[in-house]
């Protein structure tokens, strides 16, 4: 009894407007930057333009990208709501693959600009097994008090005691395929964001990816018991921003690029994978070939890592030993320095930049649940 899994960052898949950029040039698009646009009348119009030109190619690239990954079932990071969910599904997915994801789930978590993790599933999978949905369970909640995780480093950002962990939640979904009992939890960890008070982004919001790390092994080990949760049936989906390790990039498009493979000594993801909790599927890839995301801010730095993860619980992971996970780049944008003998065919109208399906690369695997 096999089940196609799959999760993607879907990128801002949004149903609202967002104009903060008139008054806050960080969240200004770079086209509109262009322009002298005097009122805030006047940029709210033309950022309306500008976002309906640009969705239509980017939501037909993400749909593509979903189809390529021939999910059955399929975790979602940076949904605005349920309703945004529908309109892309029949608005896009279903032209592609016609009756597919039937059951659809969301809630709304902590996320300031309100993007949430959703799912999406079909009623059965592939080979007719049915996939039913039994309950979902929000965390978004849950406190740093109350898990008894707060620290000085949290302190040190300004984070107070009585705070909920998660930046957007820990989603809970219990389902059952052809019958056997199967529990995603679904996470998008804090972003790394810009350098901060001396630190890069990444090492500024650590303490708070390990504290959700820590919050997300916890729920776990309380729903099957510590002792227990090791022979059970779950996975643990999203995107964690973070990696342990990276490929570094040098060189150019003229000359000709280089990728060097390097391990980071700290990373939220060594919570969960340490001591066998769960597996990473995606590091049973070549080392230089399990980047699910390109970074840059500038040719002095530029890397691949992996941000989007499927964990298995050391049971399923040993049912499944020889399972290796797909990862669909063929939605990435032109810019993007693929390693040598990496290089895919793109969907149509990806360009050097955007239209792109995300920024992420959906991750795919397919797993026995018998």
């Amino acid at each position: 009894m096999s089940l196609r899994l799959a999760t993607f960052n879907v990128e801002n898949l949004m149903n609202r407007f967002d104009f903060s950029g008139f008054r806050n040039q960080l969240n200004e698009d770079r086209t509109l930057a262009l322009f002298d646009i005097r009122t805030e009348a006047e940029y709210r119009a033309l950022e309306q333009a500008r976002t309906i030109a640009h969705a239509d190619d980017a939501r037909q690239l993400t749909a593509l990208a979903i189809a390529a990954t021939r999910a059955d079932i399929i975790c979602l990071q940076e949904v605005d709501n349920i309703e945004a969910l529908k309109a892309f599904e029949y608005g896009y997915l279903f032209k592609m693959i016609g009756e597919g994801y039937r059951q659809k789930y969301t809630t709304a978590g902590n996320d300031s600009r309100g993007i949430d993790v959703a799912v999406m599933m079909r009623t059965e999978t592939m080979h007719g097994q049915p996939i039913e949905f039994v309950r979902m369970t929000s965390h978004a909640h849950v406190t740093f008090d109350q898990f008894a995780l707060f620290t000085p480093e949290l302190a040190g950002l300004g984070y107070q005691a009585n705070e909920r962990i998660f930046r957007r939640d820990c989603l809970e979904v219990d389902l059952k395929v052809g019958g056997a009992p199967f529990t995603l939890y679904l996470v998008h960890l804090k972003s790394m964001g810009p350098p901060r008070n001396g630190l890069d982004g990444r090492a500024a919001t650590m303490p708070l990816r390990f504290a959700e790390a820590q919050a997300v092994r916890r729920i776990i080990e309380e729903r099957f018991g510590p002792d227990h949760a090791a022979s059970k049936r779950w996975a643990i989906c999203g995107d964690f921003n973070d990696y342990r390790q990276r490929v570094k990039i040098e060189g150019d498009a003229f000359g000709g690029y280089r990728h060097e493979v390097a391990d980071e000594p700290h990373s939220s993801l060594n919570v969960l994978l340490d001591d066998g909790f769960c597996e990473n599927v995606v590091e049973r890839r070549p080392e230089m070939d399990r980047w699910t995301l390109f970074h840059t801010r500038g040719p002095q730095e530029r890397h691949l890592c992996q941000l989007d993860y499927i964990l298995l619980s050391p049971s399923l992971a040993a049912h499944n030993g020889g399972a290796v996970p797909d990862i669909v780049r063929n939605g990435q944008p032109y810019r993007t320095p693929f390693p040598e003998g990496q290089d895919v065919e793109r969907f149509p109208r990806v360009g050097w930049d955007r239209p792109k399906a995300s920024d992420h690369c959906p991750v795919a695997i397919t797993l026995d649940l018998a």
